[in-house]
């Protein structure tokens, strides 16, 4: 068995040199709804596909990076659950925020990619390797991005992003073909 997917060739050059993903939280690994209980808790849907591709990344060697505008115990349960190291919570000025990550890791923006739905995250999306966005991402995001996905924020865009590196990278027909043999 084969795998069946496939990505531009300027998008395999663009992933190869890619170490750390950013990711923002509303919009692309949940849907962007804003869901409340009676005593004020927030809710998100997240997706098993995006966890599964963040898996995998780690699996590889790259680093799962979040900046998020806003924080909440299910998201902090979940990126724990998912084994994310790199996290910044309640900021809307994300580059210095993935500057100190960069910074951390010995990286640089050339070997950053990036997925956000709207304008707060522009400021990584435009000086990243590879910049993704969900399909129902703000119509300048999409603009900028090297790459629209063709799933939507929270209903596995993340995936389509981490299923790209694995490609570029050599990682993804050896893993299918782990998968499949299991």
């Amino acid at each position: 068995m084969q795998p069946v997917l496939s990505f531009a060739p300027e998008l395999l050059l663009r992933a190869q040199a890619v170490r750390v993903v950013f990711f923002d939280v509303d919009g692309v690994l949940t849907d962007g709804a804003l869901g409340f209980t009676e005593a004020g808790e927030t809710l998100k849907h997240f997706h098993v596909l995006d966890g599964q591709g963040f898996k995998l990344l780690q699996r590889a060697g790259i680093h799962i990076a979040v900046i998020t505008g806003r924080d909440s115990a299910p998201l902090r349960t979940r990126l724990s659950a998912l084994g994310v190291q790199h996290a910044v919570y309640g900021t809307e000025d994300k580059r210095p925020a993935a500057e100190k990550i960069l910074a951390e890791l010995g990286l640089d923006w050339s070997q950053a990619a990036a997925m956000g739905d709207d304008w707060p995250d522009l400021p990584l999306l435009v000086r990243c390797a590879l910049a993704c966005v969900p399909a129902n991402a703000h119509a300048e995001n999409k603009a900028l991005a090297h790459y629209v996905c063709t799933l939507q924020g929270g209903q596995g865009a993340a995936r389509e992003l981490c299923d790209m590196v694995l490609v570029a990278q050599g990682h993804y027909a050896r893993f299918f073909a782990e998968a499949v043999q299991r």
